[in-house]
């Protein structure tokens, strides 16, 4: 997969999306001035099946840095769609705001309707700042809805097994370093605690894990610590990753993996919830040449979209917990893959998915209902 755009490329760009976006099939910008909507949806790829990824509801700075994360969030999700082996493509919106100020019923049904005039090229689940209760208001208007509530047939909260998902990953990163599938007597640094971070706490510290916490949000932190007085915490990312750690898990935003954290990083297995952690191409040459095992983001955090995938076959959790034990399996393939071919294992889990789309996407084409 290529590497994550930056705000300043597209700056320098003159604002060209055909450029920016020329990997993708389909970029649509959506404004509701009654309700104050602003948001953008990205396809980039429905050769696998309609578009899925979630929206995410953030107070971006600037209306570039927003389609920016589109753009990156929309080809991540293609890539690990297919890496998942769901017959879908890779798409992602976000809405421009602070969702504690902005978001309404009127506003998430403006734009359930802009992504029902898609006509199911694109379905829209669960991201940062949107929950289930969302798409059940969002899906008043649109029929291309999953991540809703229980109540309303859905997956509900799809952080379940998107962290159940990470944690599989953990394990089989575990065995090919340390040669038992366990975390069990290990330091497990964990960036960010919210909707992903809290649960993936609980199953290391149920297999027997150290863990320490960070968390911009202060709430988060006490919440972990009172259903886990064990978990110690520090004040900052920083300070987490200069810890002595064997593995760090960001569960936070993207670009976690910068030049500056692998040149401290004590861990030897980076494995987290975060999409696109690698802040530029290249950084996983630098977290390999330090001995770090990298299990690729888009590969072990796909338990949440495998979750609410599974919605769209009548919703059974016990079906999709198994194939999101699948990633265990994935992972180890993704290290196998990596070894024989002597590339970054960012590099093999991309030619994995890569094959997919092209031997797969060549049957069905652009996705059209």
């Amino acid at each position: 997969m290529s590497g994550p755009l930056t705000q300043s490329e597209l700056a320098s760009s003159g604002v060209d999306v055909f450029e920016l976006g020329a990997e993708h099939e389909q970029v649509v910008f959506c404004n509701d001035r009654a309700t104050g909507l602003r948001a953008i949806i990205a396809l980039h790829s429905t050769a696998l099946g309609p578009g899925l990824g979630g929206t995410r509801f953030y107070p971006y700075a600037t209306t570039d840095d927003a389609i920016v994360d589109a753009l990156n969030l929309s080809r991540g999700m293609s890539y690990k769609n297919a890496l998942a082996g769901l017959d879908l493509g890779g798409g992602k919106a976000v809405i421009i705001g602070d969702p504690a100020e902005l978001k309404t019923e009127s506003l998430l049904r403006a734009y359930g309707r802009f992504v029902q005039s898609l006509n199911g090229r694109y379905f829209t689940a669960c991201d940062v700042g949107t929950s289930s209760v969302d798409m059940d208001h969002i899906a008043r208007e649109c029929d291309f809805v999953t991540g809703r509530t229980v109540a309303h047939g859905g997956a509900g909260d799809s952080s379940v097994l998107t962290a159940y998902g990470v944690f599989q990953g953990m394990r089989a990163a575990a065995e090919q370093l340390w040669g038992e599938p366990t975390l069990a007597g290990r330091t497990v640094g964990v960036a960010g605690v919210g909707k992903v971070g809290r649960h993936l706490v609980r199953h290391l510290i149920e297999d027997g894990a150290r863990v320490v916490v960070t968390d911009v949000h202060a709430p988060s932190v006490t919440a972990i610590r009172e259903a886990y007085p064990q978990v110690s915490a520090v004040g900052s990312t920083e300070e987490l990753v200069a810890s002595e750690l064997d593995v760090y898990a960001p569960c936070a935003m993207g670009g976690a993996i910068t030049d500056q954290v692998v040149q401290v990083l004590s861990a030897k297995i980076i494995c987290g919830a975060a999409n696109n952690q690698l802040a530029h191409p290249g950084v996983e040459k630098q977290v390999e040449e330090r001995g770090i095992l990298y299990a690729p983001d888009y590969c072990v955090n796909s338990g949440g979209v495998i979750q609410v995938a599974d919605e769209l076959e009548g919703f059974s959790f016990e079906r999709a917990q198994q194939r999101a034990t699948g990633i265990f399996d994935t992972t180890r393939t993704v290290f196998e893959l990596a070894r024989a071919d002597g590339v970054t294992t960012a590099a093999a889990a991309d030619r994995l998915a890569e094959r997919r789309m092209r031997e797969v996407g060549r049957l069905r084409g652009i996705h059209l209902r």
